[in-house]
């Protein structure tokens, strides 16, 4: 059945309309009537077995905590080894040119990453005076009178990176 309007015939737009709302009315209604039933069936339950109900929720409560805490305590850490950076390799004929040592070449390296001299020597696990002649040498070596000109030097020699 069409609906002739001004602009020409139009489909049933009011058939389809009230099949939309008796639909959605009916959908709702039973909607409705599940969750009264539902509703009413658990007042029963609750009435008539309260205190297991309580009981089985708490013990699931606890079994669930305690897998989740069982989880966390167990589970490997994993410990993910700083990544060691590329070690620099100066040109030996520059070490040679210079005559620094290696253990001159390994204070230097520290110097040159801010460390005083205990912690050098802490580092290297040698006394405090051994770390001050090996600086010592490396300013007479490198021909400079404080430890940023020494570091600043050795890099402009490539001898640090």
């Amino acid at each position: 059945m069409n609906i002739r309007g001004k602009y020409g015939v139009f489909p049933d737009v009011l058939y389809l309309h009230t099949m939309k709302k008796t639909i959605l009315l009916y959908g709702l209604l039973m909607a409705a009537l599940v969750w009264l039933l539902k509703y009413l069936d658990y007042r029963f339950l609750v009435r008539d077995i309260s205190m297991e109900i309580y009981m089985g929720l708490i013990a699931t409560l606890f079994t669930g905590v305690g897998i989740w805490m069982g989880l966390k305590l167990t589970k490997p850490k994993i410990v993910v080894p700083p990544r060691e950076l590329e070690r620099f390799t100066p040109d030996n004929s520059c070490l040679e040119q210079t005559g620094i040592s290696p253990r001159e070449y390994e204070v230097l390296e520290l110097l040159a990453q801010g460390l005083s001299n205990q912690e050098i020597a802490d580092k290297l696990f040698v006394s405090l005076n051994t770390v001050k002649t090996h600086t010592s040498n490396l300013f007479s070596k490198l021909d400079v009178r404080r430890r940023t000109q020494a570091v600043q030097r050795a890099k402009e020699l490539g001898l640090l990176p």
